[in-house]
């Protein structure tokens, strides 16, 4: 986050006065109030700043990459996961590719009924079956698969840095968002959403415009 020389002004006031208030901080700089609102709303909601009603303002004592890396931590998979793109285990491999190419995606999520994680097909996985000289218009997408257990998932509480470090350390296009499903005998997961590279750039593009 880049801040504007007023604005570490404010904090550097707020540092060394701090708690103080608006109209305070405002005299020091020769300033109106109404003009610096919308500097001390930005540090504010940057958490760089602390405000506290009929006591002022005071420092956080946090860096700005610091507050970002905490805000990041705090935003959860479910805030920002994408509508997950399934096919059932007897679709043609053919057909997967055809999802894929329609909707724009890396990998399909593979269930059964109810919507439950079967396995995960990847653009990897699809391009070395087609050039195998398979036939794609019989061969089901449950043969080339990754099963479960093998599959890397996310949940929806998870925090947007643990899913992606699983992106990174697992070298995947994307993750499903899955929940347990009560009662089930086994490990079943419900799949629910797609965390996916694209989610962590345009998190990362709303941040960056303040959003």
């Amino acid at each position: 986050m880049e801040l504007s020389k007023r604005q570490e002004t404010i904090i550097e006031i707020v540092k060394k006065h701090g708690p103080i208030t608006g109209e305070q901080i405002a005299e020091k700089l020769n300033l109106t109030r109404a003009t610096l609102r919308p500097d001390l709303s930005i540090l504010t909601m940057a958490g760089l700043l602390e405000a506290r009603p009929r006591v002022g303002y005071f420092y956080s004592g946090k860096a700005a990459d610091r507050v970002l890396a905490d805000r990041i931590t705090r935003i959860k998979v479910g805030d920002v996961k994408s509508v997950p793109i399934v096919v059932p285990e007897n679709c043609t491999v053919y057909d997967a590719v055809v999802t894929m190419f329609i909707e724009d995606v890396g990998t399909l999520y593979v269930v059964r009924e109810g919507g439950l994680l079967e396995g995960v097909v990847s653009r990897k996985d699809l391009l070395k079956t087609t050039l195998g000289g398979h036939d794609i218009h019989k061969l089901p997408v449950g043969v080339i698969m990754t099963r479960m257990p093998n599959v890397h998932m996310t949940f929806e509480n998870d925090s947007v840095w643990l899913a992606a470090h699983k992106l990174l350390t697992h070298e995947v296009d994307s993750l499903p968002v899955v929940r347990a499903v009560p009662g089930a005998k086994d490990k079943d997961y419900e799949v629910i959403g797609r965390f996916s590279k694209t989610n962590v750039t345009r998190l990362f593009v709303e941040l960056g415009e303040g959003s």
